[in-house]
């Protein structure tokens, strides 16, 4: 109540004095203009490199504008890429664990938020715990399992642990459907009930539909993820040819650093730092056209999700 009136008092104020309220605003520009600044610059870093020629990249003078700009950087990055393969068998990949998250972490989450059984605070312990500790502590022990298991190497030690409600951040999915699926009203599941659904059914047509936002946000969260990942693809995948988009930026990286220190081998690259700029922005160019197309969606799903829960 005392925050509305300030804002009131403040918007009066403006009203009456219409040159205090022209600086306000011209100081709101500023700061907003320094804070979008600050997330662009390295997307205006990036986009401007990639079009520099070589004879622009090692002129220290040249900053901003390039002399020329030199399109044949992205030619060169499409093909060394081998950019189209490479994307649908990363696009594939990357889908494949998305629904499996969705699908695994939600009914995981139904059942930590609705169901009362032995364990269960332990057992949520454990999944928080797990968010909590990163992943480089435990892939020694995770890779001798898979290893065992016949899944390395090879795609299936990334893609089978997320329809297992694992995987790539998956305790933060589980704990995101928990806090939707604690929203809900326990009518929805009686009056399932009465109709004669069980709890599977009633999972898979009462509350997974309504957790449409949160389906919306895991998705979105998880393509973003397992899109820009290096660390598991880069232990498990060992084939140059399974490789995926963003596998393949350290390689054409390590070319260009081992030309400048002097190495014979890596002496006659055709690789520049901005043809390393330009595959980066191939590489992500895929999740920039996607969010323009989904952004209202996703950001009205983080609106009306109810993470916060109990």
């Amino acid at each position: 109540m005392n925050k509305l009136k300030k804002n009131l008092n403040l918007k009066t104020i403006l009203r009456k004095r219409p040159k205090l309220g022209i600086v306000f605003k011209l100081i709101m520009y500023i700061l907003l203009i320094d804070f979008a600044f600050i997330y662009l610059y390295p997307f205006l870093h990036m986009i401007i490199n990639s079009l520099k020629s070589a004879d622009d990249i090692l002129d220290v003078s040249v900053k901003w504008v390039p002399n020329e700009l030199c399109f044949d950087n992205f030619k060169l990055a499409f093909e060394s890429l081998d950019y189209v393969p490479r994307f649908f068998k990363t696009l594939l990949a990357v889908g494949l664990c998305s629904l499996g998250h969705v699908l695994s972490c939600s009914f995981i989450g139904y059942g930590f938020a609705r169901y009362n059984f032995r364990g269960k605070r332990i057992l949520f312990f454990l999944l928080i715990l797990s968010m909590v500790v990163p992943t480089q502590t435990i892939i020694v022990p995770l890779y001798i399992l898979y290893s065992k298991l016949g899944m390395i190497p090879g795609q299936l030690a990334i893609i089978l642990p997320s329809f297992l409600g694992f995987g790539l951040n998956g305790a933060l999915f589980v704990f995101i459907f928990r806090q939707f699926f604690l929203s809900l009203p326990a009518a929805l599941e009686e009056a399932s009930a009465i109709d004669g659904c069980g709890p599977v059914r009633t999972f898979f047509r009462i509350a997974l539909p309504i957790a449409k936002p949160t389906v919306i946000i895991s998705t979105v969260l998880g393509v973003v993820w397992h899109w820009n990942d290096f660390f598991e693809p880069g232990l498990y995948i060992q084939k140059q040819k399974n490789f995926y988009l963003s596998m393949i930026l350290p390689t054409m990286s390590e070319a260009v650093e081992n030309a400048k220190a002097g190495v014979q081998e890596a002496a006659e690259t055709p690789y520049t730092d901005a043809t390393v700029m330009a595959a980066v922005i191939l590489v992500v160019l895929p999740i920039f056209i996607g969010y323009m197309f989904i952004q209202r969606k996703f950001v009205q799903s983080i609106e009306t999700s109810g993470i916060t829960g109990e």
